[in-house]
C-alpha cells in the first residue's frame, strides 16, 4: 500500500487552528472557576477508579466524580441557553438573572459605512457601538468594560467569537443597565475580549428580547413589546 498520499494529506493540513484552539482552552483554565471545576471532578474520577479496586472508598469518589460533573454541564447548559431568547433561563442564585429590554420606539439611522451605530451607555459609561443584526451576542471592548466595573461572570465559561480578525476568546459578564436610544435593557448577557479594542456591538440577545425591528429608508427602527413599553 502507498503510503504517500497519506503522508501528503497529513502535510496539507492545516493544524495551527487545532492547536491555536487548545491552548487558548488550556490559557483559559486558571481564569474560569467552572474549568478548574471539570478538572478536579475528573481527576476525582480517576482516583475513584484506582482505589475503587481496593476499597468501597474509590466507588463513592467516582459517585462524587460524576455528580460533580453532572452539575458542571447542567451550569454550562444553563449558561449558553440565555444566548437563545427562545430558552432564556434565569436562575439569580448562580448569577443568571433575568434578561429584559423595555422602552419605547428608537429609530437610528445609517451611517455612512453602511453600518447603524449608536450611541449608548453601559452602567452609566458611554460608548459607541455597532447594531449587528448578524451578532448572536452583545460585545464590549475591554476599557469600556473596565470603566463599566464590569468582570466576567464567576464560573463562566470562556467563549469563542468569530470576528472580522478571525476568532477570540471571550468571557461573558451581565449588564445591569444598556441604555440607548428609548430603549433599556437589564440583566443582559455581554462578552468581553482584550481583542475587540474599542470596538461594541449590540447583538441578537437584545434586539430579540423588543418586540419588532425593522428597515426602513435606510432607517432601522427598534420597537419594544406592548407589555414592556414606557409611555
Amino acid at each position: 500500500m502507498d503510503a504517500s498520499p497519506a503522508r501528503s494529506y497529513m502535510q496539507s493540513m492545516d493544524l495551527e487552528p487545532v492547536f491555536s484552539a487548545a491552548a487558548d482552552t488550556l490559557r483559559a483554565i486558571p481564569r474560569s472557576e467552572l474549568l478548574i471545576a471539570a478538572m478536579a471532578a475528573m481527576v476525582l474520577g480517576w482516583i475513584g477508579a484506582v482505589v475503587a479496586r481496593r476499597s468501597a472508598l474509590g466507588g463513592l469518589l467516582r459517585v462524587a466524580s460524576s455528580l460533580a460533573l453532572g452539575l458542571i454541564l447542567l451550569t454550562v447548559v444553563l449558561q449558553l441557553s440565555r444566548f437563545d431568547p427562545r430558552f432564556d433561563v434565569a436562575v439569580p442564585q448562580i448569577g443568571l438573572p433575568e434578561q429584559v429590554v423595555a422602552g419605547g420606539e428608537t429609530r437610528i439611522p445609517l451611517s455612512a459605512d453602511g453600518h447603524f451605530w449608536v450611541r449608548a451607555e453601559i452602567n452609566g459609561e458611554p460608548g459607541n457601538f455597532m447594531i449587528d443584526t448578524g451578532a448572536t451576542l452583545t460585545a464590549i471592548s475591554a476599557p469600556l468594560a473596565e470603566r463599566a466595573g464590569l468582570e466576567p461572570r464567576r464560573g463562566g465559561i470562556p467563549i469563542m467569537l468569530g470576528t472580522a480578525n478571525g476568532t477570540v476568546q471571550a468571557h461573558v459578564a451581565t449588564v445591569d443597565s444598556l441604555t440607548f436610544g428609548n430603549v433599556s435593557a437589564s440583566g443582559t448577557d455581554a462578552a468581553i475580549a482584550e481583542s475587540f479594542g474599542d470596538f461594541n456591538v449590540i447583538g441578537m440577545n437584545v434586539l430579540a428580547r423588543l418586540g419588532s425591528w425593522r428597515v426602513e429608508d435606510n432607517t432601522l427602527i427598534l420597537v419594544p413589546r406592548a407589555e414592556d413599553t414606557i409611555s
